[in-house]
C-alpha cells in the first residue's frame, strides 16, 4: 500500500512538472504555421555563444566553413582549441553584460547554444544570460537570434520520450528544464528575430543531413535523438531563413 501511494505522488509529480514545462516554456498559437522560406543574405560575422560546448563548437566549426567570420563568447577560452583567421575568442560571461557589448558588436546574428551543468538546484543562469545577451543584441543593434533549448518545453512537452518525460525531467534535470522553459519565454518576449531551436536527445555523432524537423519532431513514446553536428547546421540555416521566424521548431531523427 505505501509503495503504491508513493508510485501515485511521483506520478502526480511527474505530470505536474510536465504541465509545469508545457505552459512555462514558448506555446505557438493554434493557427500559426511556419512561413515560406525566404531566403536571406549569409551574415559576415556571427556570435557563437556557449562556444565550448558540443553543439557550440560545431557551431564555430560550420560557421566557419561556411565563409562567417565568428566571434566566439568563453568564460575559458583555452577550452576552445581551435585556431582560424576568421575565428575571434572574446572571454566572458553570460552573466556580465559588459563581456555581451563587446562580443556582440559588429555581429550580424547571434547562435546560442548556453548550457552548464549545475543540475542540483535552483538555477536562472539560462534565463538571466539569455535576458541579458538580448539587451547587448539590442544595444549593439544585432536582430537575429538562434537559441538551443530542448524538446519537452512548452508545445513540444512530452516529446522527449517516456523515459525522458517519467523519469530523466522529474528526477534528474528538472531545475534544468523549468530554468529552460524560463529561458524560451525571455526569448519569445524579446523584439529579435529570434528562432528557438528544440533538439531531441543530443549525441557526438557525425553530421547527417537526414533529421525531422518541425512540430513533429521527437516522439511521445521513444528517445528520439539527433547528433550536435545536424543541429548545429540547422541552426546555421535559420540565419539565413524566414521559414521558422519567432517559432520554436523541433528537430530529431
Amino acid at each position: 500500500m505505501r509503495n503504491m501511494l508513493l508510485l501515485a505522488l511521483f506520478t502526480l509529480y511527474a505530470a505536474m512538472l510536465s504541465i509545469h514545462l508545457a505552459r512555462s516554456g514558448f506555446r505557438a498559437r493554434a493557427h500559426s504555421a511556419p512561413s515560406p522560406a525566404a531566403a536571406r543574405h549569409r551574415p559576415s560575422r556571427v556570435l557563437v555563444v556557449g562556444a565550448t560546448g558540443g553543439t557550440g563548437r560545431e557551431l564555430v566549426t560550420q560557421a566557419l566553413a561556411r565563409g562567417c567570420e565568428v566571434t566566439a563568447l568563453a568564460r575559458d577560452p583555452a577550452r576552445l582549441k581551435l585556431k582560424d583567421a576568421r575565428l575571434t575568442v572574446v572571454t566572458g560571461d553570460v552573466m556580465d553584460p559588459g563581456s555581451l557589448d563587446t562580443a556582440a558588436r559588429g555581429c550580424d546574428a547571434v547562435l546560442c547554444a548556453l548550457g552548464h551543468k549545475k543540475f542540483l538546484g535552483p538555477t536562472h543562469i539560462q534565463s538571466t544570460g539569455t535576458r541579458n545577451l538580448i539587451a547587448a543584441m539590442q544595444r549593439q543593434g544585432v536582430s537575429r537570434l538562434v537559441v538551443e533549448t530542448s524538446l519537452g518545453l512548452g508545445d513540444s512537452a512530452g516529446r522527449l520520450g517516456l523515459i525522458y518525460t517519467w523519469f530523466t525531467l522529474p528526477i534528474v534535470l528538472p531545475f534544468y528544464f523549468a530554468d529552460k522553459a524560463r529561458q524560451e519565454r525571455v526569448i519569445a518576449g524579446s523584439d529579435r528575430e529570434w528562432v528557438i531551436v528544440r533538439p531531441g536527445a543530443l549525441t557526438f555523432g557525425k553530421a547527417t543531413g537526414r533529421y525531422r524537423h518541425g512540430r513533429q519532431a521527437g516522439s511521445v513514446l521513444l528517445t528520439r535523438s539527433i547528433a550536435r553536428a545536424d543541429v548545429a547546421a540547422f541552426m546555421l540555416d535559420q540565419c539565413t531563413s524566414d521559414m521558422y521566424l519567432r517559432t520554436a521548431p523541433g528537430i530529431s531523427n
